[in-house]
């Protein structure tokens, strides 16, 4: 049998849904097939063999016990290339995307950067890091320097953006800490909250239009398999965290309503987006088609996707002919 840890929880802000995603991996395994070791990271950074509740004394030593472990973790210290780094250096085997992936992954600036090498569309965004109170330096399109007061960044990215804008913490996710912003006032307080969860913020064009998704597994070496896009129907103003996890009222096509074309498009571009960051197992990739042109702009890539009995993740590949079980299988041997 083979020695699979499941690593869950985490030091991030979204610990109770890396639980809930572990929740449904661990019963979705085969247990003829694997011998489980479930792995809770707690809030304090502690780790604990959630089997026995004992807590993880030397964390490397347990590690190189197993044959390969597959971390559910979003996130800080998740799926930001940090425990990632840590299973390169106790060389253990492990499900999802490399240290570089995951770090440029989870970082929306440096996401942004690839891409427009890439020649992927994307809007437009203001790019600033929080200095001292009130204060914030810009980043000018040569990555120049600008020290700036929140008010002369606010009308920086009037003279430079529309209404509606999006601001959110370059490193977050589940939207956690994204906001939509449809007034000076609205802008002035989403930037202040965005910078308690980075000092890194990304102010967006807005696009008003579909979300859509696309689920991606595979690497260069034996190929990617990307499924046709999905569609979230957010219940709020945009797909927050509390539409994906609190609203029963958001809901999600597994076929987005848009042209063949269009989803050819998507599907050619998340493809590329995967490739770009050097991507590993899996990914899902997320766009945007506006309403009045029809355009393509992609929005971020997501390194270690949510997998509850929800998610968009799991469920596309559903749509596409894995069952949640041999998906899970096809990610594992791919990292063995």
């Amino acid at each position: 049998m083979i020695k699979l840890g499941v690593i869950y929880g985490g030091i991030s802000t979204e610990h109770e849904v890396s639980k809930i995603s572990a929740k449904s991996i661990l019963e979705n395994l085969d247990k003829e097939k694997y011998d489980i070791y479930p792995i809770l990271i707690e809030k304090d950074g502690e780790w604990y063999d959630d089997k026995s509740k004992n807590k993880i004394e030397n964390i490397i030593t347990y590690l190189k016990n197993l044959d390969i472990v597959f971390p559910v973790l979003h996130g800080m210290g998740g799926e930001d290339g940090t425990i990632q780094g840590l299973f390169e250096i106790a060389g253990v085997k492990y499900v999802g995307c490399k240290v570089l992936a995951s770090s440029v992954g989870m970082d929306k600036v440096y996401t942004k950067i690839i891409f427009e090498k890439a020649k992927i569309n994307q809007t437009k965004y203001v790019y600033v890091r929080k200095y001292e109170k009130g204060e914030y330096i810009y980043i000018d399109d040569n990555f120049d320097e600008h020290k700036i007061s929140i008010d002369e960044l606010v009308n920086l990215a009037e003279k430079q953006l529309t209404y509606p804008m999006f601001v959110k913490p370059s490193n977050s996710g589940s939207s956690i800490g994204v906001n939509k912003a449809l007034s000076k006032e609205e802008l002035k307080k989403n930037i202040e909250i965005a910078s308690k969860y980075d000092r890194k913020v990304l102010i967006e064009q807005g696009v008003v239009g579909k979300e859509v998704e696309c689920a991606v597994l595979g690497n260069s070496k034996i190929g990617v398999e990307v499924t046709d896009p999905g569609e979230i129907l957010a219940a709020g103003e945009f797909y927050s965290y509390e539409s994906k996890y609190q609203d029963k009222n958001s809901k999600t096509l597994m076929t987005a309503r848009i042209t063949d074309e269009q989803k050819n498009k998507i599907k050619d571009w998340a493809k590329k987006a995967f490739h770009a960051i050097d991507g590993n197992g899996l990914s899902r990739v997320d766009f945007f088609v506006e309403d009045a042109t029809g355009k393509i702009y992609i929005n971020e890539i997501n390194t270690l996707p949510g997998f509850t009995s929800i998610s968009m993740y799991p469920k596309l590949f559903e749509a596409y002919g894995y069952s949640y079980r041999e998906l899970l299988d096809k990610l594992i041997e791919i990292n063995l």
